[in-house]
């Protein structure tokens, strides 16, 4: 696989995981509550999605940095979702994040191997 597979296969998953993260925010707009409550929840619920972002645009400039921030972001939602579930189902929807991470890891290494030889 070349470097640059691997730059874009980060970027894209890290894109994928976001919007996947955002479907489930769309029930905010179920039920009978105000247009206002239901945005606010909607907006709570992007809360995450969020946050990924961020991690997204820190890994684009300093790929290191953003692969360990999804890293933890991983760790962090998988020790979340097992002490409230009780389940390992969870990581399956969690599971790109520590792909992600890794992916920007492993490029930042190899590309830097490659620009000293």
């Amino acid at each position: 696989m070349g470097l640059k597979t691997l730059q874009w296969l980060a970027r894209i998953l890290a894109i994928v995981a976001i919007i996947f993260m955002s479907m489930f925010s769309f029930d905010a707009f179920s039920g009978d509550e105000p247009f206002g409550e239901k945005l606010l929840g909607f907006l709570i619920h992007n809360i995450p999605a969020l946050v990924v972002i961020v991690f997204l645009v820190i890994a684009w400039k300093r790929e290191i940095i953003g692969g360990v921030l999804f890293i933890l972001a991983f760790i962090g939602l998988a020790i979340f979702f097992r002490s409230f579930t009780g389940n390992q189902t969870s990581l399956i929807v969690i599971s790109p994040l520590l792909i992600t991470g890794a992916s920007f890891i492993i490029h930042s290494i190899l590309d830097s191997k490659s620009n000293n030889t």
